[in-house]
Parts: C-alpha cells; sequence; structure tokens
C-alpha cells in the first residue's frame, strides 16, 4: 500500500473503513469532522493491521510513525506484534483475545518500543475490529492519546 498523500486522497478508503468501524462499535467519532487527510495528520496515533496469521501493519498516520520511529514503508512492512518486546507480547495477545470477545475494548494499557528501542507506556488505548460492509473481518485497529516514555 503506497503512503497516505494527495495522489491516492491520504489512502481514503482505508481511512473511512477506520473511522467508520471505530463510529460502529463506539458509538463516538475517531476524529470529528475529520476526513482521510486530517485523520493521517491527526496529533494520536492510529495503527490497523490485516488478518494475516501473523498480522502486519496496514495504517499508521504520521503520529505513529514519529512514535515508533519508522517510515510509512518501515511500518506497513512490519508484523504488528514487533510493535512490542518479546516479553510483552502474551499481554499484547490476551488484550486481542478481549477485544474479539467483548466487541472492542478502551481501557488497554501497554508497554511497547520504537525502532530505536525507546519503550514508552501507552494507556487508555481503544482497539475495535475491522469489518467491511459485507460483513467480512479485514483487520484491527488502535488508536491511544495517552502515553509515557519509559
Amino acid at each position: 500500500m503506497q503512503a497516505p498523500g494527495p495522489e491516492n486522497r491520504f489512502q481514503i478508503a482505508h481511512a473511512e473503513l477506520l473511522m467508520q468501524c471505530f463510529a460502529q462499535v463506539t458509538g463516538r467519532s475517531l476524529l470529528n469532522g475529520a476526513d482521510a487527510e486530517a485523520l493521517y495528520h491527526a496529533p494520536f496515533p492510529v495503527l490497523s493491521h490485516n488478518t494475516a496469521a501473523d498480522p502486519v501493519l496496514t495504517y499508521g498516520n504520521l503520529a505513529a510513525q514519529e512514535l515508533w520511529e519508522m517510515s510509512w514503508e518501515q511500518l506497513t512492512a512490519m508484523p504488528s506484534r514487533l510493535t512490542a518486546e518479546p516479553a510483552h507480547r502474551g499481554q499484547r495477545d490476551a488484550m486481542f483475545a478481549e477485544m474479539r470477545a467483548k466487541g472492542f475494548i478502551e481501557n488497554y494499557q501497554g508497554v511497547r518500543i520504537s525502532a530505536s528501542g525507546r519503550r514508552f507506556e501507552i494507556r487508555n488505548a481503544v482497539i475495535w475490529p475491522l469489518v467491511g460492509r459485507d460483513g467480512a473481518k479485514l483487520g484491527e485497529a488502535a488508536t491511544f492519546q495517552d502515553y509515557t516514555f519509559i
């Protein structure tokens, strides 16, 4: 997938999927009055991954790219499990199991790691499924505004 930009209308189809699915499961807007460009430039991270056996990131807005210290190309080539250190992956897996059982969660916290090894704790993350109009599961997404470097 090409990096969001004017030539692809900031990945409008995927951005709309992220925003529509978030609103559907939470009853809230991901970003008030947002379009794909606003979501890409939002001041908080938004990420998604696909449904592969080892899910790969399919989206990371600029805030996510900056936090994980990666370009679009690097981020969207990475298995999403690598956003967490090995010691924290079990907790991450448990969170996804809880999200799948409940439909979404909005109080997740966990430790993540950037490309340079910088560790940070995310708090009050919202994790939700991405489901197409036909009901097919397309992936999962996450966003958070609260994080602290540790």
